[in-house]
């Protein structure tokens, strides 16, 4: 049995309000100097802080004293239409027409119309050892798209493992054009390896060159030699060599018996951060490594509908879902944090 708590924007005031507390759980709500309304769903192990009316953002993540989000050039959160403006965040939900870096011949922003959509209602739910903040979000063009986008953030008690969700259904009269990717964005550590259990059956370089990437002689050189060995890059030990940007492609990644696939950065003492999801639900998924003096950010993996080139590059591949009129997609991710102990018995 579930209880769920209505938001309002009114109840967002500067000062830190708890709006729930119990022994497995707090919740507060504040605003930011900024004017964005903000969240922290707690447990015992850390927090989320979320953004329930900026497209439900995950802003921060922290768990065991551990920041999950890249380093960034933001101190909190921007009022903003578009994800490019107050890039900093742990995660959004890129998508949902448009999807990716934009190329030249494309006319939507980068990522999409989703990651800053203005909710239009936000919500806790409150069940047994379980606290989800989802919300609710109509989009609707005259003589367009129309469809109601649902997302959500599950924290469990005493875990530092939590569910991302995106639920979105076709509202209009005509087939939707449907790009989603869940989109988070983990801390750059030192040393640490990437793991993919089960394997995938081919790890491709992105060759093309998106506008805001600047290409410097060492960093062609070394996307030269990822092009021909890209599981040479299995630990984060060359920063220098991380600026500009470096993403991969992943196809056919292989699963568990249940049908999950598994993705871990392992730490060097230990730990690590830690992602499965349904390849049922995301037919792809990428990597993004940067390091530079202002944003460090390893995204060991983002489960997506398709790649992240922009609309025409993937409409060309077929890439590009079609939802039906009245038509609904479910999608999820189990991500975040383990302790060394916790790693240990996660797949060994």
């Amino acid at each position: 049995m579930t209880t769920r708590i209505a938001l309002y924007p009114a109840v967002f005031g500067e000062q830190d309000k708890i709006l729930l507390q119990s022994a497995a759980f707090k919740v507060t709500a504040w605003t930011y100097p900024s004017g964005v309304l903000a969240v922290s769903l707690e447990n015992s192990r850390g927090r989320l802080v979320v953004l329930p009316y900026q497209g439900q953002i995950i802003w921060s993540a922290v768990f065991d004293g551990c920041d999950l989000t890249m380093s960034n050039l933001f101190e909190q959160p921007r009022p903003c239409p578009t994800i490019i403006d107050t890039y900093g965040c742990f995660m959004f939900h890129s998508g949902l027409l448009r999807n990716g870096c934009p190329a030249p011949d494309d006319t939507h922003a980068l990522h999409g119309e989703m990651p800053c959509a203005p909710m239009d209602t936000a919500w806790l739910e409150v069940g047994e050892g379980t606290l989800r903040l989802g919300g609710s979000y109509e989009y609707a063009k005259g003589f367009g798209d129309r469809y109601r986008a649902c997302p959500s953030v599950t924290l469990r008690a005493d875990s530092a493992v939590f569910d991302i969700g995106m639920d979105v259904t076709n509202l209009a009269g005509k087939p939707m054009e449907l790009m989603y990717m869940a989109h988070m964005n983990y801390a750059y550590v030192e040393g640490a390896r990437f793991v993919e259990p089960f394997g995938v059956q081919c790890q491709r370089l992105r060759t093309s060159v998106p506008a805001h990437v600047k290409p410097t002689p060492a960093w062609s050189a070394y996307m030269a030699q990822l092009a021909e060995h890209p599981a040479q890059l299995a630990c984060l030990e060359q920063p220098e060599l991380y600026d500009p940007e470096i993403v991969f492609f992943f196809d056919n990644v292989a699963t568990d018996a249940m049908g999950q696939a598994h993705f871990l950065l392992d730490h060097p003492d230990g730990a690590a951060f830690y992602t499965r999801y349904r390849p049922e639900q995301f037919a792809h998924a990428a990597r993004w490594i940067l390091h530079t003096p202002d944003q460090q950010v390893a995204a060991f993996v983002l489960p997506s509908t398709c790649e992240p080139e922009g609309y025409n590059a993937e409409h060309a591949k077929g890439h590009v879902r079609l939802l039906a009129p009245g038509a609904s997609a479910a999608f999820s991710v189990t991500t975040g944090y383990l302790s060394a102990q916790e790693r240990q018995r996660v797949l060994g």
